[in-house]
């Protein structure tokens, strides 16, 4: 019997499908799960404390996570996450389906605030940081978590990465 083999990969006929959705949660000085920079393209809202939101493929997005109490915070977070394409392999992050290349991830707030104002320089260039150079977040992760400072990103590194994405398969 003869027949035609199914494609490795299925093919993707349903966008929805293939975003990486994000559920964020505020109880305001309780709870606030919020999104920093990235292009949501798909917004649900579930109650008036509750939302989920969507990301295309390939696409960054920072995920701000901030819990207290009576006494005070008790976390912060912040990740930056590269959207998932179908098929591919990925960490796990609470809150975020099915999960992401996670490029950054701090926890305490001086150091959250760090790549707060990293993102905020990143701005002052006139980029969003959704388009900056993916390396660029990791090499702010690898930093912080040394205990050193950053390098900025400049026009010159953007425009390297633009050159080199034009170019990679």
């Amino acid at each position: 019997m003869t027949g035609i083999a199914p494609p490795a990969r299925p093919i993707v006929r349903d966008v929805a499908a293939s975003l990486t959705r994000v559920e964020l949660t505020w109880v305001e000085k309780q709870i606030e799960n919020w999104i920093r920079f990235g292009r949501v393209v798909e917004d649900k809202v579930l109650d008036r404390r509750r939302r989920v939101v969507g990301f295309a493929p390939n696409s960054l997005f920072a995920f701000v996570r901030w819990t207290s109490n009576d006494y005070g915070t008790v976390s912060s977070r912040i990740d930056i996450v590269r959207a998932i394409t179908l098929g591919e392999r990925y960490q796990t992050l609470p809150f975020v389906r099915p999960g992401g290349d996670i490029l950054l991830h701090i926890n305490g707030w001086p150091k959250v605030e760090r790549v707060l104002q990293a993102i905020d320089a990143v701005e002052g260039l006139g980029l969003d940081p959704a388009d900056a150079a993916p390396d660029h977040w990791r090499h702010v992760h690898n930093r912080l978590t040394a205990g050193h400072q950053p390098r900025a990103y400049t026009r010159e590194r953007h425009d390297a990465w633009l050159l080199r994405r034009s170019v990679a398969p």
